[in-house]
């Protein structure tokens, strides 16, 4: 053991670091390297759905300004791809590819069964589940993380007990002096792990509340779109 083998007393958590032992800075190491996971973790996905909402905003803005679904299609076929246009997208080729020609003006009246609604709906539930897997990618590892972060620090805290258990048999000195530097040693693990966890947890709610958000948003509108093309005769 470091500490009790000699040389001056740690006075702060870098000292403790810089003289600790082996295994507690391989600890610390795994440790540090989830924490640069999760924090890029967190600024991807904080990048990601702000994005999405961006998108949101100028996706609804859009089709405020059309009065019938062909207007809508066509002015919001036209911005950069997002999970509404996606989502969109799915409804209306479902419907062209039951009845070409639904969205002209002089197109033939159609009608469309409740099994087929039935099936618009399957095809708009599918688009909005693949959206949802596609933002909530990598979200699980803040959760892992956020779980194995503080069992990491207590094995490493565990380690550094024992390493300073050993310590003091070798030393034949068991006065407070002598365990307390261990026993600090071992708890900085312990700190850096709690570190780690409590910030990927705290985003991955924050991320999995968004997502669900944005999900009940693109089910919303899968309704409207169904209400609309029944609203214009589509079916």
């Amino acid at each position: 053991m470091t500490l009790q083998a000699g040389g001056a007393v740690p006075t702060s958590s870098l000292d403790l670091i810089r003289v600790s032992s082996a295994e507690t800075q391989i600890v610390l190491a795994v440790i540090a390297l989830f924490s640069l996971i999760t924090w890029f973790l967190i600024g991807l996905k904080w990048w990601q759905l702000r994005k999405v909402r961006r998108q949101a905003d100028r996706f609804f803005g859009e089709l405020e300004r059309t009065t019938r679904l062909k207007e809508a299609y066509h002015a919001v076929m036209k911005l950069p791809p997002s999970p509404y246009n996606r989502t969109f997208r799915e409804g209306v080729h479902f419907l062209q590819e039951l009845h070409p020609g639904a969205l002209r003006d002089d197109g033939p009246k159609i009608t469309m069964s409740p099994t087929h609604v039935e099936a618009m709906k399957m095809v708009l539930s599918k688009e909005i589940a693949a959206e949802r897997d596609l933002m909530a990618r990598f979200v699980p590892w803040l959760a892992t993380i956020g779980s194995v972060s503080p069992l990491l620090g207590l094995m490493g805290t565990v380690l550094g007990v024992m390493d300073a258990f050993i310590g003091i048999a070798i030393k034949g000195s068991g006065n407070i002096s002598a365990v307390a530097p261990g026993v600090a040693e071992a708890l900085v693990t312990t700190v850096a792990g709690l570190a780690t966890a409590i910030p990927a947890i705290i985003a991955y709610n924050l991320f999995v509340n968004r997502i669900r958000l944005i999900v009940s948003e693109l089910e919303g509108f899968a309704n409207e779109v169904i209400g609309t093309m029944a609203r214009e005769g589509l079916f």
